[in-house]
């Protein structure tokens, strides 16, 4: 099933002095922005759809700062924000008399606007660009990249308007004043202003938005995708009290190609449908501008599984030592394939590590042959989970066998066998040193004890003894030792 991109309108603020002349906007041309300054298509269009003005004389006055009083009005206008029956915002410098008192109240109402910290709005102060960017991202929904980390060396991280500007940026309706700069606190222009509503107003349509819902969920919970170039994802709550909150997500196009989407959902009440959905997503331009349609499915790729000695690496200019076949049987010992498929492991500084590829479920034995005459036998389990694209896999060197060597400084003492370890392992250690070397013979646990253990000179470290762990997998026995130590160092 496929859901075709949603469009939804998406523009910025803009300053309406005066009404527009009748020439001006029978022609949508202003003597002071000719076409070669960069705002001016955004000018003449906006001007010819009468969302900004100019001035009795004909003029626009692309250089002048815009007041936040005027770019509310202008916002409440673009996005048709109802002005009726709204809450009285109480800033002390908008009294209901205000000619502006209407926008900012609805903006106020909306969670978009908050005015300053001592009561008052400011509705005669030139807008910043800081402040202009959020309140485009709050006032028109776009997506809110947060914990940004970018260029702009005068946006400080405490800048309460950072999350916005990221966002600006991200989305490509601004570059700063410089590769390095922004100027959050620089007073943004009539012809600026227009230049980025327009902007803001062509990439909304090619963003979709999905809603939690949508699907009667009361939260998206895990959300995450493939090809992270193709498109972001950015998650926004619809409560502006609780950010963190994922009740919608937006799909950011990027770049034409295809990749993967997978999220899941809290129920908002009992339902027998599945909380989770798996799509494809195709992104491509049409005409110019970007389409986004998702792709239901039920697909799950074959997946890489690394078999590696653990602790094995290549010392330097080491030749690798290749596999010379990999079998894969199941745990019960029946033959799957006697020849697998496989590969070196991306990560060259490991020795004896391959990588094959399990596409379905289940629990299986892979036996290596390697080049230089070893054998090893890998444990692994592969589970399928429905939401996701690719199997869970778990992968454990089978030990037929264990030698572990504690340093050899190390104090320990004689060491002590529990009574009836010997029925789960034999522990042989070489003489007059600190080897350990242990054979398994049924499954179980014990703790080989040192009692006697010091610190030894010149150390912090008390080793009193090691975990010996026997248990099967498949038809084989698995050895897991540990020793248990600590830092015995005393502060004076």
């Amino acid at each position: 099933m496929k859901n075709k991109v949603i469009a939804i309108l998406g523009v910025i603020l803009l300053v309406c002095g005066f009404p527009l002349s009748s020439t001006a906007a029978d022609k949508a041309r202003f003597p002071d922005v000719p076409d070669s300054k960069h705002f001016a298509e955004a000018v003449n269009e906006l001007a010819s759809r009468n969302i900004i003005g100019g001035y009795p004389d004909g003029t626009f006055k692309p250089n002048d700062s815009i007041t936040r009083g005027q770019a509310a009005a202008i916002i409440v206008k673009m996005t048709k924000l109802p002005t009726t029956n709204i809450k009285d915002p109480k800033f002390k410098d908008v009294s209901t008399a205000n000619g502006y008192y209407k926008a900012i109240a609805a903006l106020a109402q909306k969670g978009v606007i908050n005015g300053y910290g001592d009561g008052r709005f400011g509705p005669n102060d030139s807008i910043t660009r800081a402040q202009m960017a959020s309140i485009i991202i709050k006032a028109f929904e776009l997506p809110l990249y947060r914990d940004p980390d970018y260029g702009f060396k005068d946006v400080v991280h405490k800048n309460g308007h950072r999350d916005g500007i990221y966002s600006l940026y991200q989305l490509g309706l601004t570059t700063g004043t410089s590769p390095t700069t922004f100027s959050p606190n620089a007073s943004i222009t009539r012809g600026q202003a227009a230049k980025l509503l327009k902007a803001a107003e062509d990439v909304k349509p090619g963003i979709l938005t999905m809603h939690a819902k949508d699907f009667k969920w009361k939260r998206f919970n895990d959300v995450s995708k493939t090809n992270s170039d193709v498109f972001d994802i950015v998650s926004d709550s619809e409560i502006p009290s609780q950010m963190n909150l994922k009740t919608k997500i937006h799909i950011v196009p990027k770049k034409e190609g295809t990749a993967t989407l997978t999220f899941s959902g809290a129920p908002s009440s009992d339902t027998d449908d599945q909380n989770y959905r798996k799509y494809y997503v195709h992104v491509k331009k049409v005409k110019g501008a970007w389409d986004i349609s998702l792709e239901e499915t039920t697909d799950i790729y074959s997946t890489p599984a690394e078999l590696w000695m653990y602790y094995e690496r290549r010392e330097n200019n080491e030749a690798f030592i290749d596999a010379e076949s990999i079998s894969l049987s199941t745990e019960e010992g029946e033959l799957v394939n006697e020849r697998v498929k496989f590969e070196r492991c991306e990560n060259d500084t490991l020795q004896y590590c391959h990588v094959i590829y399990f596409d379905q479920p289940g629990k299986f034995i892979a036996t290596v042959k390697y080049m230089d005459g070893k054998e090893m036998r890998y444990y692994v389990t592969s589970t399928e989970h429905k939401d996701q694209f690719y199997y869970y896999t778990h992968i454990t060197p089978i030990k037929p066998n264990e030698v572990l060597q504690i340093w050899d400084g190390a104090l320990l003492g004689k060491h002590v066998l529990p009574k009836g370890s010997e029925e789960i392992a034999t522990v042989t250690r070489d003489p007059g040193t600190n080897v350990f070397r242990i054979t398994p013979k049924k499954t179980g646990e014990f703790f080989v004890n040192f009692p006697d253990s010091k610190v030894a000179p010149g150390s912090h470290r008390i080793y009193y003894g090691i975990t010996v762990r026997v248990s099967k997998l498949g038809d084989y026995l698995h050895v897991y030792a540990a020793v248990s130590e600590e830092d015995d160092m005393v502060f004076d």
